[in-house]
């Protein structure tokens, strides 16, 4: 019986920590496609995963916290990564190049809010705020996101 006990409560936990898992879109396109079907807008986020400080620092800080997962059910969550270490494969390094000088990125970690629009045949990504690092931990970050996120 104990058993029993013992081994459900231990799917139960290993469920509910599945179930906070984040999906972090890498192809933008897919993530545009998502974003438009859920109605959701696109937090993309510029990093340097391998050797960014600053974008450790926010993962640990916020990005792994209860509390931002439970908040990202409110947006598109895409990484736009440059690591020093790992190689990515040439097409998603083209891809990240290319918005980092759309978006113009200079520094990391950079989060731009963005919905997508449609103009004709074109997807425009309207820009709705960028931040990066907020100290304070993850209430603090999402007080500044829902800034942006409130003028979609």
């Amino acid at each position: 019986m104990k058993k029993t006990f013992l081994f459900l409560f231990f799917l139960g936990v290993v469920n509910g920590v599945s179930a906070q898992e984040l999906t972090w879109h890498t192809d933008i396109n897919k993530a545009i496609g998502i974003s438009s079907q859920t109605n959701k807008p696109m937090l993309l986020f510029f990093t340097g995963s391998d050797w960014c400080g600053w974008c450790i620092k926010l993962q640990k800080e916020v990005f792994l916290k209860p509390e931002f997962k439970e908040w990202a059910n409110n947006v598109v969550l895409v990484e736009l990564d440059f690591p020093r270490k790992t190689k990515l494969e040439p097409a998603l390094a083209q891809q990240n190049a290319q918005l980092q000088q759309i978006f113009q990125v200079s520094g990391y970690p950079t989060i731009w809010f963005v919905t997508p629009q449609k103009i004709g045949e074109q997807i425009n990504l309207q820009q709705l705020g960028k931040t990066g690092y907020v100290g304070g931990g993850p209430s603090k970050w999402i007080e500044v996101a829902n800034q942006f996120i409130a003028k979609k």
